[in-house]
């Protein structure tokens, strides 16, 4: 029996959007509106993930593929992961450069004996597909590194969204994410990042691990926020294991959360189960998502700072 495909995306999660609210908005709900008429006409769950991430990956106001930010050295290395819950396969590349959407490197990887690679791995599984070189760097993302690298890299990261007008100093902690529910209740999700800008050379994101990437036939989950943080919570499993060991998703979310919040974690998270119950949480102040329920579209753009939880069946 066919039910009612479902869909949440997240562009990053930050500490304020300074007025810029109705276009973060525009974006993400282009996402839905591109994408919730392919689940209609029954397109699987990973393949819509897939499309809906390189969407994001190809809006440069966000911090993955084109737009992603600057590390320390002034190159682009950018992690992206998939996985599939009905298979509970994962697969994803780390630190990858002069790709346009490392989502599709993620993809391959799937039915790949060897399902993560990083950066000279990520290369040359470039070249054997014969992908062309791209360069994601834009004028907005240079001019933030080179401020900063006047500045001797005092910012821990770079913004989360790349308009000057829209963020404050302290924005931050950018990845792009997607978790779909299909037709036949398959769900997935897929999340890239350009990291957080200005890092050390070889630091490795959540976005290409479990801890920020995750799902099973229960449920799916995608991370943003400080990567560390997440890792450290292993969020993304974490929520995913209480709800396949019966809890409610936002229940597994607020215990998850609740956690978090006593460890001064600083991150945010989007997530569906196999019901359709979609659901959110952050400690940050900013968790740029959205979701098509069905029947409406909604986004948590304008929650207070802080701890909170929210969820729609």
């Amino acid at each position: 029996m066919k039910i009612q495909p479902k869909i949440i995306v997240h562009g990053g999660a930050g500490s304020s959007l300074k007025g810029g609210v109705e276009v973060v908005r525009k974006s993400l709900f282009h996402v839905l509106k591109e994408i919730y008429p392919m689940l209609l006409l029954g397109a699987d769950a990973l393949t819509t993930v897939v499309k809906a991430c390189q969407f994001l990956e190809d809006d440069p106001r966000f911090n993955a593929g084109t737009g992603s930010v600057l590390q320390s050295d002034g190159q682009i290395r950018m992690s992206a992961s998939l996985m599939n819950g009905e298979t509970q396969r994962f697969s994803g590349v780390i630190n990858a450069s002069r790709v346009k959407n490392p989502i599709h490197l993620a993809e391959f990887l799937q039915n790949s004996s060897d399902r993560i690679l990083s950066d000279y791995g990520a290369l040359e599984l470039l070249r054997e597909l014969q992908i062309p070189t791209y360069d994601p760097l834009t004028d907005l993302r240079l001019q933030e590194w080179m401020v900063e690298r006047s500045g001797n890299f005092k910012k821990d990261m770079a913004n989360v969204i790349a308009e000057k007008e829209l963020v404050s100093d302290t924005a931050g902690r950018g990845t792009i994410g997607v978790v779909v529910l299909d037709q036949n209740g398959r769900l997935a999700v897929g999340t890239s990042t350009g990291g957080k800008g200005f890092e050390r050379i070889g630091r490795v994101s959540d976005s290409a691990m479990p801890a920020g990437n995750y799902a099973n036939s229960h449920a799916a989950v995608s991370c943003t926020g400080i990567g560390e943080d997440i890792i450290e919570e292993c969020l993304a499993a974490r929520v995913v294991v209480r709800v396949t060991d019966g809890f409610s998703l936002k229940a597994a979310f607020e215990r998850s959360f609740t956690e978090a919040w006593r460890h001064q974690r600083d991150f945010g998270a989007i997530g569906l189960d196999q019901s359709g119950a979609i659901a959110w949480g952050k400690t940050c102040d900013v968790l740029l998502a959205a979701y098509h329920d069905g029947q409406l579209m909604g986004d948590t753009l304008e929650l207070e700072p802080g701890l909170q939880v929210g969820s729609c069946d």
